[in-house]
């Protein structure tokens, strides 16, 4: 067995010892730098640029402003599967320079140079004439009548409105003896703020352009290219080397068309574009900035009768991504507590801020603090326990969603609690926080989630793989879904492994993909890639193995029912004989002077299945009244997430989820100037990320119930150990003081206005 084991990671060592490549380690040092011209006003309309100084400045090769676009190709920017179905098909809302300014730091001008001195001084030569428009940062603002208009086709800049309705909300609400609990719950706009900034570069070669980016979508990106350049999507070529982090931000086309575009304008020479960390806070994207209202009415034996939910999603200046993430947030709703009586709306609103698009999660992680500080809220109205109040409520076993069609097969939301009740001593040390007084205090709470794995059927799920026989016997493997830090490669090459028969050290996953030769697959996101690539990673396996043990059987005479590969031997099963290495046949299939053969295999597996993933985040906290500061002590996540492929990876991937969780829970924000919309802290100095010095140990422990939907029994683990760790914090704040906080993050400024409220300062 390969699958199940902590192999090392295959690119573990060039990554160590800086061999791994890199966008910038293979741009050529003579490239063209360009740099962009960022709108200084947060809403408007350029009137003019001047450009006289900054073309005199030696070095400057080319200024193009927004005015010298003549060809006007609006473009979505989303990293969604695209489909022939236009209402599967993204807003395209963007162009590559605009002179319709919609947030402080929009593309309005581009300088191409021979050396960045020479580019950045020109951006800061241009002379920029605006009309300049009052902004709207607050979706709620935004939506009413009166309110700064972004988008002509949008009235209220409401960019969609959907809803759930299921049952009759407003006539069981009116029963009497119900319970009524109210809340507000807000989180904020944040950054990815993953290592590698965006960078691409871009030169044209043989009629095509040929783009090098940081991306989590190569083969989203290429057409996405195509769209804003009205080019034929064949000529163009994108290459994904190893990538410094995504996270979402760049499962979005950020400045590729861009770089392609003045590619172009300089006859097709090398361009390269670099974005520094102050653009990738205020011009990449950020996760969608949420106010979320909750009511819910319970009966006296603490079920609930009716429910009610709004959703006012902050989306910035542009579409992106769009309404999906609140759409996902509200879906979740009558999941996860299951409701007969339901009314949910969601809308997804356009303001002057950054614009919002995918991050690790996709809306769970702000939908998540606040249904589970909801029912925190109602536990203690109710005066009811919070573990067995989620007991009795949670999705059941054998629930089944009418639209996903996703089945809770296994006991898998008590099986986590349990483990995370044992590994706090959660009931002793919840007892012994309770009616504390005095400065310094702790705390323990919890929360829970679920997650769905991949995107049907709401959009296209297909993956393609490529597998090709080398002379030793090893095999190389090829797919679309790309490898951006999470160590995707190693549980490629594991499953691989597993299909064919042959050891782990036999596979080489070709990490870098190219859309010239790599396989269609959309790309990283959406905590699909184990189990939506483990589907076609099985089937050309399956494929593969036909093809050698065919070619096995020219050779020995056995027939291939009687062949296996095991341990990368052909080996006849009726005796367990090794009849030859997969390397002597690999060599004879190729050089053969009676049967040469290519011994290679390529399939597409279009996914139409979905699966839940489920766990829990128990956190104890230690909370400074008069710092109004709180501190995570301990804490715990424990995912379900089916068949572990390599529990060592898995491990990982909840450690960095655990990290983005507490600073989303109590440091990070970004903060907007309300007159201006520009950002405050564009930097990571002054945004307050969570580093390994604000953690104490975090710890990870799972529940594997193999998903039977699945090619290899896993599901979903990339996006939900960021979705309950700010609800578990707040929880256990809770505990500690008393003190319901409904914002996060929780940081000494929220703090103290909610201490000061409730009389504890």
């Amino acid at each position: 067995m390969v699958v199940g084991k902590s192999y090392p990671r295959v690119d573990a060592v060039d990554k160590i010892t800086g061999r791994a490549k890199y966008t910038d380690d293979l741009c050529d040092k003579g490239a063209l730098i360009a740099k962009i011209c960022h709108s200084t006003i947060g809403n408007g309309i350029v009137k003019s640029i001047d450009t006289t100084e900054a073309e005199k400045i030696p070095g400057v090769v080319k200024v193009i402003t927004c005015f010298d676009v003549k060809e006007k190709h609006y473009f979505p920017t989303a990293g969604h599967p695209w489909s022939t179905d236009p209402n599967h098909q993204d807003v395209a809302d963007r162009l590559v320079l605009t002179e319709r300014v919609r947030f402080y730091g929009d593309d309005i001008a581009a300088v191409i140079a021979e050396d960045e001195v020479a580019a950045a001084r020109a951006v800061r030569a241009l002379k920029v004439e605006y009309e300049e428009y009052p902004v709207v940062l607050d979706p709620i603002e935004a939506m009413k009548d009166g309110a700064p208009q972004l988008h002509e086709d949008y009235p209220n800049n409401i960019l969609k409105h959907t809803s759930i309705r299921k049952g009759n909300y407003e006539e069981v609400s009116k029963e009497e003896g119900l319970t009524k609990v109210e809340g507000w719950y807000e989180t904020p706009t944040v950054q990815h703020s993953h290592i590698e900034n965006f960078i691409c570069y871009c030169y044209e070669e043989a009629g095509r352009l040929n783009i090098v980016a940081s991306t989590q979508i190569p083969h989203i990106v290429r057409r996405i290219v195509g769209q804003a350049l009205g080019m034929d999507w064949g000529k163009i070529r994108i290459i994904k080397p190893y990538i410094g982090g995504g996270f979402g931000n760049k499962q979005d086309a950020l400045y590729e068309p861009l770089c392609a575009y003045l590619c172009t304008q300089v006859g097709g020479r090398l361009v390269k574009l670099d974005v520094s960390r102050e653009e990738t806070f205020a011009c990449n994207r950020v996760r969608h900035a949420m106010k979320l209202h909750i009511i819910s009415y319970l009966r006296p034996d603490g079920t609930y009768a009716a429910r009610k939910l709004e959703i006012f999603s902050n989306q910035g200046a542009y579409a992106s991504h769009g309404h999906s993430i609140a759409a996902k947030a509200m879906g979740a709703f009558p999941q996860l507590y299951p409701c007969d009586n339901v009314e949910c709306d969601a809308y997804t609103v356009f303001t002057n801020r950054t614009v919002a698009g995918a991050m690790r999660g996709y809306g769970m992680p702000q939908a998540t603090f606040a249904y589970e500080s909801h029912t925190d809220d109602v536990c203690m109205a109710m005066g009811l326990d919070p573990i067995e109040f989620r007991r009795k409520n949670l999705m059941p076993v054998g629930y089944v969603d009418g639209f996903s069609k996703n089945e809770n097969y296994y006991d898998s939301f008590n099986q986590c609690m349990d483990k995370g009740i044992e590994y706090m001593d959660y009931y002793k040390k919840r007892e012994e926080y309770k009616n504390q007084t005095g400065d310094i205090r702790k705390g323990i709470g919890m929360s829970v989630f679920w997650y769905n794995t991949a995107v049907w059927p709401i959009s296209l799920e297909s993956s393609s793989c490529r597998m090709v026989l080398n002379q030793d016997g090893s095999v190389q493997v090829q797919v679309g879904e790309t490898e951006i830090g999470q160590g995707a490669d190693t549980a490629y090459a594991q499953m691989t492994a597993e299909v064919l028969g042959i050891p782990f050290e036999m596979v080489h996953t070709i990490s870098t993909q190219d859309t010239d030769l790599t396989p269609f697959g959309t790309g990283a996101y959406a905590s699909r890639q184990t189990y939506t690539a483990g589907f076609s990673i099985r089937q050309t396996g399956l494929l593969l193995k036909e093809r050698i043990l065919k070619y096995a059987h020219e050779l020995t005479r056995m027939p291939e029912y009687n062949l296996d590969i095991i341990d990368g031997n052909i080996v006849r099963t009726t005796d367990g004989r090794s009849l030859m290495t997969l390397g002597e046949l690999a060599t004879e299939a190729l050089y053969s002077l009676e049967n040469s053969k290519h011994l290679t295999a390529e399939s597409t597996y279009q996914t139409k299945s979905n699966a839940y993933s489920f766990g829990c985040c128990f956190a104890e906290v230690e909370v400074d009244v008069p710092f109004c500061r709180a501190e995570v002590k301990k804490i715990i996540n424990v995912h379900d997430c089916g068949k572990l492929i390599n529990p060592a990876l898995a491990e990982a991937q909840v450690h960095g989820g655990m990290s983005m969780g507490i600073g989303f829970g109590l440091t990070e924000t970004m903060l907007y100037d309300p007159k201006t919309a520009k950002v405050l802290n564009n930097n990571l100095l002054d945004y307050k990320l969570s580093t390994f010095m604000d953690h104490p140990h975090l710890e990870a422990q799972f529940i594997e119930n193999p998903e039977p939907t699945s090619a290899f029994g896993t599901k979903a683990l990339g996006e939900p150990p960021a979705c309950p760790v700010a609800s578990a914090i707040r929880s256990a704040i809770l505990n500690a003081t008393g003190v319901a906080v409904n914002q996060i993050p929780m940081r000494p400024a929220v703090l103290f206005e909610r201490f000061k409220e409730e009389g504890l300062i």
